[in-house]
């Protein structure tokens, strides 16, 4: 990233902001590090041998009870690994379930006779006691439901492959082809562990049934506990009253990027007062919010309280992505935040555009070439444009979109001449009477327009794009726009600055690592793009409660706007 940040002024906190940020207790990471250690460890002595030979006149009480205790070790460890995360980030959940798990892992540990395991289990039981309002973190029901209907998927399928593998080996059983119940009996001990009814001539096919088994159990109890336990992620929710009092508040909010609040994929944190409002989405556990609050900056304190409020209360990382230097300030100031650069807004003066002079002449060339190549334009209101029109460029921009999501989250609207959208401006280019490229912008403030959406059929003539926005400036107009904000260049001051004589060897460096990753991300062709059109650069900022967050915080933005996916279990989450 830039080294340029926004400068740190010593913390003003009101009351409500002073109870939000202040400094995180260590207690959550130093027990979700024990629990680690104490999983590992139940792992090593669940599949240690050195101690069976204590364990005789208890094997001879009960059989079977030395692989019962190695089993139900081995297990509980992975649980506590699992849980080990979730106790870090404060969920009170999991905080339930890993007392229970160190409570059986004191008595495995202790029947035994493992007094450094004992010790150990009991420690970090009684910490888990001593420290219990540490652990507050709110879950959300829908994951509680949703890891309910995994197990149960997951189980009955689990059951039905051990059943069939069981009845494939039946031959192989001492005494004859076991029945049908006893199948059912060896599975559902096999799934949790333990040694079932049914004993097998050969070691290996013994070995085999187990391990085969015991991993099915494993992986239903595995997935169960992490859907149970992730970050809660509600399903976002921008109500017809939110989306109508946010709409009210775009007239007075500043921000190029404020109608883009309005996509549906985001929820919505007020003001008590009601005139400013955060939209966010939780993305891996980060509460993310995108660009500047909406409403008066004068009640963005309030608004931004309630979001710190919202994720402490679930344990969410608070994050905020291409915000301005003012609503960065807004941000800092108060919570002692840190902000960092994340690259530059292009903004275009319609006034003073022209394609005369030399630093526009690869622009003019380029818009007469399109020209004489027969593309012509057009540039309308969305509330113009026929249903037929309407549906062709749906099509269009499905068939033309690069990759297989829709990518935007900070910038984008995420939907095209929407009815909802009647003001947005849409711009499209013809040769000889077929669409060949179109551009959207989003309405900012009373006099000005955002670039939303830009796809150009990929055997479209080089240079359409430029022709799309020359001819949008030369509305503008026309359509009472005054400015125009094109194209998000990321890390725009570091391409500039480490192209020009006596760059240092830093900036070389952090360039030329751009310039690789722009094989797969747009950096510098945006960057490059942007700045044909001669525009003034308006730096925009991502801001973090600390830098171990960054990390976490860069992920969840990549996966917000698309650049990053992950596979879904939605057959069995039901999402």
């Amino acid at each position: 990233m830039s080294d340029r940040a926004l400068s740190r002024t010593p913390p003003q906190h009101s009351p409500l902001l002073a109870q939000l940020i202040k400094p995180r207790s260590r207690v959550p990471a130093v027990v979700g590090a024990l629990t680690y250690l104490v999983g590992l460890t139940d792992i090593a002595y669940g599949m240690a041998r050195g101690w069976r030979h204590r364990l005789h006149p208890l094997v001879g009480l009960l059989p079977g009870a030395i692989a019962a205790a190695s089993a139900a070790t081995v297990v509980s460890g992975i649980l506590l690994l699992l849980l080990a995360h979730a106790l870090r980030r404060r969920k009170r959940r999991a905080w339930r379930a890993a007392l229970a798990l160190l409570a059986l892992s004191v008595v495995l540990h202790a029947v035994k006779l493992e007094v450094f395991a004992v010790a150990m289990s009991l420690a970090l039981l009684l910490s888990l006691i001593a420290y219990r309002a540490e652990f507050r973190a709110l879950g959300d029901p829908r994951t509680r439901w949703r890891a309910v209907r995994a197990f149960l998927v997951l189980a009955a399928a689990s059951l039905a492959v051990g059943v069939l593998m069981v009845f494939l080996l039946r031959h192989r059983v001492v005494g004859g082809p076991p029945s049908l119940w006893s199948i059912v009996q060896e599975v559902f001990s096999g799934l949790v562990g333990l040694n079932g009814p049914l004993t097998f001539f050969e070691d290996r096919v013994t070995d085999f049934e187990g391990a085969v088994l015991l991993g099915l159990g494993l992986m239903t109890a595995v997935t169960s506990i992490y859907l149970a336990l992730r970050s809660p992620e509600p399903r976002p929710e921008l109500t017809d009253a939110d989306e109508a009092a946010m709409r009210s508040l775009l007239g007075r909010s500043p921000d190029s990027l404020g109608y883009f609040n309005l996509r549906r994929d985001k929820s919505v944190v007020w003001s008590d007062s009601g005139k400013a409002a955060v939209a966010y989405r939780v993305v891996s556990g980060v509460m993310l919010a995108s660009g500047d609050p909406l409403g008066d900056p004068e009640a963005w304190p309030g608004a931004i309280s309630n979001f710190l409020a919202e994720a402490e209360l679930h344990a969410w990382t608070p994050a905020v992505i291409g915000c301005s230097e003012r609503a960065g300030t807004s941000w800092c100031r108060p919570t002692g935040f840190s902000a960092l650069e994340l690259g530059d807004e292009a903004v275009v003066d319609v006034a003073t555009f022209s394609l005369e002079g030399r630093p526009m002449r690869n622009v003019r060339q380029m818009v007469k070439r399109i020209e004489r190549a027969g593309y012509t334009t057009e540039v309308l209101r969305a509330g113009s444009v026929s249903e037929g029109e309407r549906r062709r460029a749906l099509v269009d921009a499905d068939a033309w979109r690069g990759a297989e999501t829709e990518r935007g989250f900070s910038m984008a609207l995420g939907r095209l001449v929407d009815p909802v959208d009647p003001d947005c401006v849409f711009v499209v280019a013809r040769q000889d009477g077929v669409m060949r490229a179109f551009l959207q912008f989003v309405p900012w403030g009373p006099d000005g327009m955002s670039l939303d959406l830009m796809r150009r059929d990929r055997t479209a003539e080089a240079g359409v794009n430029e022709l799309l926005i020359v001819d949008a400036l030369r509305s503008c107009p026309q359509l009472g726009v005054n400015r125009v904000s094109l194209n998000f260049a990321a890390f725009r001051s570091t391409l500039e600055r480490g192209e020009r004589l006596g760059a240092g060897p830093s900036v070389r460096a952090w360039r030329t690592v751009l310039l690789f990753a722009s094989r797969w991300f747009q950096i510098e062709s945006l960057y490059r793009f942007n700045a044909k059109f001669q525009p003034t650069w308006v730096p925009r900022f991502i801001v973090y409660p600390a830098a171990r967050d960054l990390p976490r915080i860069a992920v969840a933005a990549l996966e917000a706007e698309a650049f990053l996916t992950w596979p879904h279990l939605r057959r069995f989450s039901g999402e």
